[in-house]
């Protein structure tokens, strides 16, 4: 999922905007940013926009009532009243260029007392907007410059250390409420993130749930309906062919392309209920397990395959129910893979073990005789089966074996 993705599921913010600053809810919008637009004001940003400006009059008339009463000239008196009151307008503009307005403020209020109260706005209002290196250039230059200014205009009433002392205290304490502000407003960013972040993956967790649902359920059906739906054709086929067979032998084919359909039948109903009820997969009739083994040879027999079982297993009770039904779906994909790859090769199933000592099932036949049409399929049983072993902490291996013939072998663990 790409960034852009992502910032349109972030959660938009719905609540009260007047009492929240106008640049928060611009980053709590995925919206705003890509419009381009600056953020409008809100009701918040007007009071205290105009609060901030009154107070920097209300300092501009104090330091002009200071000027009355120094010694300085009338010109620069006027003139330092002009800067203050510029300085005053200049406050609207805080929240467009924060770190223009600060920055220029520095060598203003430097030569005009009146523009006092404007410096201090402007720097807070860097420390909530920009980052803490350009706070630190512009502190530092107020700070750098305080003791030159009481020295080139002591104050009448206090001592030029106490009073320098107590203008470096309060550019302190006003960068750190501006960084506290910030903080505060990157705590709800990062909130937002993080909640952004908690949707993304809890949507990709349910479609990755729901991959794998999709590729189970494929999983299953494929095992399930492949094998009959193999028996039908096989038989179909026969009967296709050999139209003057004995009746005999069209009975007993009919009749397993009857039973084969049916259980095909059975068996699409009984995975259809489960994605219906939702019911775990031991729902419905009972999952075949190792003991159904039998059941599937002579099933695969009385479709006229030749088909050799081998079993040695110590205390088959035992064996757990999600590797002997494994097992079976393994043999059983196997047994039709040889139908359809090797007709008339005679087949061999082998399955040994015990507790402690994993079960291990081979299905091996050997080179088809004769020339073997290609047979139309997904290819992915054994790719399935592989899965199925892998997800029971066992392992599946297959491939030809030297005499021409193929054999799967699987380990599963049994403990």
């Amino acid at each position: 999922m790409t960034d852009d993705q992502a910032a349109r599921t972030a959660p938009v913010y719905t609540g009260p905007r007047w009492f929240f600053p106008s640049a928060l809810i611009h980053e709590l919008d995925p919206d705003a940013g890509r419009s381009g637009r600056r953020p409008r004001r809100t009701a918040r940003d007007w009071a205290v926009d105009f609060s901030c400006f009154l107070l920097a009059a209300l300092i501009g008339l104090v330091g002009a009532d200071a000027l009355q009463n120094s010694d300085l000239p009338r010109a620069l008196s006027i003139a330092d009243q002009v800067l203050g009151a510029l300085s005053c307008a200049a406050v609207w503009l805080r929240r467009r260029w924060p770190f223009g307005l600060a920055a220029a403020m520095v060598p203003v209020s430097f030569v005009s007392e009146t523009s006092g109260g404007v410096a201090v706005i402007a720097l807070f209002t860097l420390a909530v907007h920009r980052p803490f290196r350009y706070v630190a250039w512009v502190a530092c230059s107020q700070l750098v410059l305080v003791p030159l200014y009481f020295w080139w205009r002591p104050d009448p009433d206090l001592p030029y250390a106490a009073v320098v002392v107590l203008f470096v205290v309060l550019t302190v304490a006003v960068v750190g409420w501006g960084m506290f502000v910030r903080s505060k407003r990157q705590l709800m960013l990062s909130l937002r993130d993080r909640a952004r972040r908690a949707e993304t993956e809890a949507r990709l967790r349910a479609e990755q749930a729901q991959r794998l649902a999709r590729e189970a359920i494929a999983r299953e059906m494929h095992d399930v309906l492949a094998h009959r739906l193999t028996l039908l054709s096989v038989h179909a086929g026969a009967l296709e062919f050999r139209p003057g067979a004995p009746p005999d032998e069209t009975a007993r084919a009919a009749g397993v392309i009857r039973e084969s359909a049916h259980e095909a039948l059975q068996d699409l109903r009984e995975i259809i209920g489960v994605l219906r009820a939702g019911d775990s997969e031991d729902a419905g009739r009972p999952q075949p397990t190792l003991a159904a083994l039998d059941t599937l040879v002579a099933e695969s027999r009385r479709a006229g395959m030749k088909v050799t079982l081998e079993q040695r297993i110590t205390d088959a009770a035992s064996v757990p129910a999600s590797v002997g039904r494994t097992a079976y779906r393994i043999a059983q994909e196997s047994l039709t893979n040889a139908r359809k790859h090797a007709p008339g090769a005679e087949v061999t199933v082998s399955v040994t073990g015990g507790p402690g000592e994993d079960l291990t099932v081979t299905v091996h036949n050997p080179a088809p005789e004769g020339e073997v049409p290609p047979v139309p399929g997904a290819g992915q049983g054994l790719i399935g089966l592989t899965e199925r072993a892998t997800l029971t902490g066992g392992s599946l291996a297959h491939g030809p074996t030297p005499d021409g013939g193929f054999a799967v072998r699987a380990r599963l663990p049994w403990r």
